[in-house]
């Protein structure tokens, strides 16, 4: 069985009744609609080795935002894109992942942020070992982590910190020395709840 079949019964045989998603603060999203939150995507792009692994990213230092946080390729749509052209075309600007490369196998949960983002992760399967090339720019570095590591509730580690004024609870991942928090891991552990890997 390849990879993307993998994930396509992994999806279909996940837990279907009812799991406990995560979404960001619904404290700081209360009355605010769908339409005003700014739609992005992320590629959760899964590696076809005997372990799969789950390609990341580390941003640049010198970015305005999330400067050397651990992410997934991504970002907003531009006008007249799908979650799925934008998790593509980012992955393609951030990491040269040429989409000729990508199994699509879907979208799945949206994980709203607490900055004002609706975020479509995009489940594929893509080669192990390609040649990545970051966009200095943007990304630091590209590393893989373990699809079973990440999935484990073992190493999804709740977690909490005062920020403007509120205790803010939020997921973290430790993978050799690299700390994979907020979004990027609430969407992991989304996947966690969804995924029967």
């Amino acid at each position: 069985m390849s990879l993307a079949e993998r994930l396509v019964r992994a999806w279909q045989d996940g837990n279907r009744t009812d799991p406990v998603l995560l979404t960001g603060d619904d404290r700081e999203l209360e009355g605010r609609d769908e339409a005003d939150l700014t739609p992005a995507a992320v590629l959760v792009a899964v590696t076809d080795r005997a372990r799969p692994g789950v390609l990341l990213t580390q941003r640049t230092d010198t970015l305005r935002h999330h400067a050397g946080q651990i992410a997934f390729p991504g970002g907003r749509l531009d006008p007249g894109e799908d979650a799925v052209a934008a998790a593509l075309r980012e992955a393609e600007e951030e990491i040269a992942l040429p989409p000729s490369q990508v199994q699509v196998i879907g979208a799945v949960d949206r994980y709203r942020t607490v900055t004002g983002y609706t975020v479509t992760p995009v489940l594929a399967a893509v080669p192990a070992d390609l040649p990545f090339v970051a966009s200095e720019a943007e990304v630091a570095s590209v590393f893989e982590v373990p699809l079973d590591f990440l999935l484990d509730p073992a190493n999804q580690i709740a977690a909490s910190a005062e920020w403007r004024g509120r205790t803010r609870h939020y997921y973290e991942i430790r993978w050799q020395d690299r700390r994979i928090w907020g979004a990027t891991a609430a969407m992991i552990v989304n996947l966690s709840r969804r995924l029967a890997w």
